[in-house]
């Protein structure tokens, strides 16, 4: 991970002002490429159990009957998964190891009973594979659904994908494979189906599935952001949707979310390298791109710096009406090693970027 810190515009000028990176050092505060629109944040995470909290990917949920019953999932590199309530308190911890990427989907049948899955990268050597969990929309519990190998030593980047009634599962890794499987609930816990494996040039990570659009995209961290087609059937082809360019994106690519709102669908991706945001407009096969934003301090919570996942609620969730968003922060004012996440309310980025 590259590690570069953000400098807030004065705060006067905050509702259209431009963020800066340190792009040199401690000296260097040149941004680059496309200006950014400053965003304040809405809130963020606090572990007061661990000082030294390696966050890195969350994934958010709210209950469709009752949006202010939600929570968030956030991954912790060295120890395992944490749930957090919307205030940024800790509901739960799951001690599983070294958890990397994270993702959800609603839905899924267990005995009968319709759970949320939730499923993250665990490369603990010795135990590596997918973690999967069962989250209980009724109690607001998560418990532990079964470690799955996924024939590798290093899983990495993960994203969870819908298609009708079928679940699936979706690595990526530093060998630019990217493994995509059907999920099912067995007997004894999750079991993968036949695997479809996908081929770039380089380190991945990031990726999200648009289960509406039958698509995957994927982050080639230092070259492009890509786009399959989804159906296990389908070509293996993958279509370039941006590539870092030093004007929308400085290396690396990391988080790639999708956010629905109004009937459009936007993709919004972390670009690590400046500690900004692009987001870019879906309009079936082209990606028109809006601008990006970086997340200012705001009200006594640090800037979000070099970041790397990032994740979105589309609709009501909390007291965010319109929807919400959830990065990492790399350098969290509680400690000097401590990380953590920040939320951005969805109409931020809106009145940001003037869409």
């Amino acid at each position: 991970m590259k590690t570069l810190s953000l400098t807030a515009v004065a705060v006067a000028a905050l509702l259209a002002a431009c963020a800066t990176v340190e792009d040199d050092g401690p000296q260097g505060m040149d941004a680059i490429g496309d200006p950014a629109r400053a965003v304040s944040s809405a809130g963020e995470t606090v572990v007061t159990t661990d000082p030294e909290v390696d966050a890195d990917d969350p994934a958010l949920w709210a209950d469709a009957r009752d949006p202010s019953r939600a929570v968030m999932f956030g991954t912790d590199k060295t120890d395992g998964l944490y749930v957090h309530n919307l205030d940024g308190s800790v509901r739960q911890f799951l001690p599983s190891g070294q958890l990397n990427n994270v993702d959800l989907r609603t839905g899924f049948q267990v005995n009968g009973r319709e759970m949320v899955l939730v499923g993250a990268t665990n490369d603990t050597p010795g135990g590596a594979g997918i973690n999967f969990y069962l989250f209980d929309p009724d109690t607001l519990q998560t418990v532990d659904y079964g470690l799955v190998s996924a024939g590798m030593e290093e899983p990495y980047g993960f994203c969870m994908g819908r298609r009708g009634d079928d679940f699936y599962a979706v690595v990526t890794t530093k060998l630019g494979t990217v493994h995509q499987w059907p999920v099912s609930a067995g007997p004894d816990g999750p079991v993968l189906g036949a695997e479809r494996v996908l081929t770039l040039g380089s380190q991945l990570e990031g990726c999200v599935v648009n289960d509406e659009a039958d698509t995957l995209y994927v982050g080639e961290e230092d070259v492009a952001l890509w786009r399959f087609d989804f159906d296990p059937a389908a070509s293996v082809q993958p279509v370039e949707i941006a590539r870092v360019d030093y004007e929308r994106f400085k290396d690396d690519i990391e988080g790639v979310t999708l956010m629905r709102d109004g009937g459009q669908s936007y993709l919004v991706v972390s670009s690590q390298g400046d500690s900004t945001f692009p987001v870019y407009r879906i309009e079936g096969d082209a990606h028109v791109y809006l601008g990006r934003f970086a997340v200012v301090e705001t009200d006594g919570i640090d800037p979000v710096t070099a970041t790397d996942g990032v994740t979105a609620w589309s609709g009501p969730i909390g007291d965010y009406p319109d929807g919400l968003l959830a990065m990492h922060d790399d350098q969290d004012d509680a400690g000097p090693n401590q990380q953590n996440f920040k939320f951005v309310d969805w109409r931020e980025v809106r009145r940001a970027l003037n869409f």
